[in-house]
């Protein structure tokens, strides 16, 4: 089920607090993040965060066509290294 449009959409308050600092200094540094479930806003666009997918982090630079979804859909959580009886897929 989808948020209520007159909820606005969800993002940790840190998570703003961050990208204001960073924004601020005029440095392009990685915003570590773990909350794969806050939208991404228009505010935030330009701006490059560490995405916690359970392991490690993976950078994300956010760019317009992302406003709108969630964070965690950009840092993968299970990464496939092919089917158990295919020969073909070469495991890493």
């Amino acid at each position: 089920m989808a948020r209520s449009v007159w909820k606005g959409p969800f993002v940790d308050g840190y998570l703003l607090k961050k990208a204001e600092k960073v924004r601020g200094s005029g440095r392009n540094e990685i915003i570590k993040i773990w909350s794969r479930r806050s939208t991404v806003l228009p505010h935030f666009v330009g701006l490059t965060f560490g995405v916690h997918n359970g392991h490690k982090h993976i950078p994300v630079n956010v760019t317009e066509d992302m406003v709108g979804h969630k964070f965690g859909e950009f840092a993968p959580t299970r990464s496939f290294h092919g089917h158990g009886g295919d020969k073909k897929a070469v495991k890493r």
